[in-house]
């Protein structure tokens, strides 16, 4: 089967409209992990705040790979594994954290 050049621009129009659908979600996760950046920093980060921090964390590594943002998908990975469900990261940890969200955001900002 021959696939012509043209036969990938429906998928890309989804794959857009997709991200318009989802670009709301997607920031709202993003603020949840620099909140918890911001907060592990201050020292005011709950458990609670870092459970959140994970699973948006999780939720953005699924989500940004299907947009092609496989860095993203690193990066999100990252953070997931460094806040702990019911637990705190170290506070060592905050600037790694807060570049990781950075970066993320870099990224999200480029593809609007």
């Amino acid at each position: 089967m021959s696939v012509s050049p043209d036969s990938s621009a429906p998928i890309q129009a989804a794959l857009e409209v997709l991200w318009i659908k989802f670009l709301p979600q997607i920031e709202e996760r993003l603020a949840v992990l620099e909140a918890a950046a911001a907060e592990l920093s201050a020292g005011t980060l709950t458990p609670g705040h870092s459970r959140q921090a994970h699973e948006a964390a999780h939720k953005l590594a699924g989500v940004l790979g299907t947009f092609g943002l496989t860095k993203g998908t690193v990066l999100a990975r990252e953070a997931e594994l460094l806040y702990i469900p019911d637990d705190l990261p170290d506070a060592e940890q905050a600037p790694q954290l807060t570049q990781i969200a950075a970066q993320i955001r870099a990224m999200i900002d480029r593809v609007k």
